[in-house]
């Protein structure tokens, strides 16, 4: 039935084609001097105007859905994966910058991706934005992997715009066909057994990596422990050891957890999200930690390669 209802090759062309064609005809208006047209009748594509929604049934969502929760609960909590690949970090419905990022690193399969979590919320087009990234994890499965980040949670997302948007566009069940989805996406994953990935960082809980693997899914995100911290922690410069984090949830940690946790692990680096920084990236700890959000306008910085 969801093979039926979804024809995966069909959905990225529409959201590729609708965002092309919409870029295409804001430029030729641009270079005409009427701006104002970019949002007449003639401008629309498929119903849609520059920067709007992308329209997709709600069957076909929802089998989007089904089948990628499928794939995830089929590969592993803690992904273990091989360079090269393009790490990204936040996008937060930013569907533009999320094109930009493809256009800039190679459209899938030309380059294997990671993505580090929070899809949803904030920006105007988390639809079309998680469509597109379930659509590729669909096609090229062993290819391109999404972790979960802590906007990947009910809790959160109920109340940072993904239910309104899943609501206004359509209805509050198919939020929580969303939130079925997401409580099965996987929690970190090590690069050629070098770099750990997570969307948030480190934990006091977390002694080995066999802890994550022992995580069952579907979960929901606790308020507190070894799940909570790797979608929530945050590094801090002038904390040593393990401090209060101002977010209320979790913890922060210092130069000294990193340097223990990649010792121990005989790790060379902690790659993370969760936070905005200047440029799309920012190192910590002589290096030894980077941080990556990808949901800024511009595309100078938004991936790092992993060679």
């Amino acid at each position: 039935m969801v093979d039926h209802v979804l024809d995966v090759d069909n959905l990225i062309q529409r959201l590729l084609e609708a965002h092309k064609l919409q870029q295409q005809q804001a430029q030729e208006s641009r270079k005409k001097g009427k701006l104002k047209e970019i949002f007449s009748h003639d401008f629309m594509v498929r119903g849609c105007r520059p920067g709007k929604s992308v329209p997709m049934p709600e069957e076909e969502i929802r089998a989007l859905c089904l089948k990628s929760r499928e794939i995830f609960l089929q590969q592993p909590i803690l992904l273990e994966l091989e360079a090269p690949l393009k790490i990204c970090g936040d996008i937060h419905g930013q569907y533009t910058d999320l094109l930009r990022l493809f256009e800039y690193g190679g459209f899938p399969p030309e380059a294997n991706y990671l993505f580090l979590g929070d899809y949803v919320d904030r920006g105007k087009q988390s639809l079309e934005t998680i469509c597109l990234l379930l659509a590729y994890k669909i096609k090229y499965p062993e290819n391109f992997f999404l972790l979960r980040g802590n906007h990947e949670c009910a809790s959160i997302n109920r109340i940072y715009g993904f239910y309104d948007e899943c609501k206004r566009r359509y209805n509050v069940k198919l939020w929580k066909t969303f939130t079925d989805c997401f409580n099965c996406l996987p929690i970190a994953a090590i690069i050629d057994e070098k770099i750990f990935c997570c969307h948030g960082g480190l934990s006091p809980d977390l002694n080995h990596m066999e802890q994550i693997k022992r995580i069952m899914r579907p979960t929901d995100v606790p308020d507190t422990g070894l799940l909570c911290d790797l979608l929530w922690s945050d590094p801090d410069k002038d904390v040593k050891g393990w401090g209060e984090n101002d977010r209320g949830v979790s913890f922060t940690f210092g130069v000294d957890i990193v340097a223990k946790f990649l010792l121990v692990h005989e790790l060379d680096l902690i790659c993370r999200a969760h936070q905005v920084v200047e440029d799309g990236y920012e190192f910590f700890a002589r290096r030894s930690l980077v941080t990556l959000f990808s949901a800024p306008t511009t595309v100078a910085s938004l991936t790092t390669p992993v060679e």
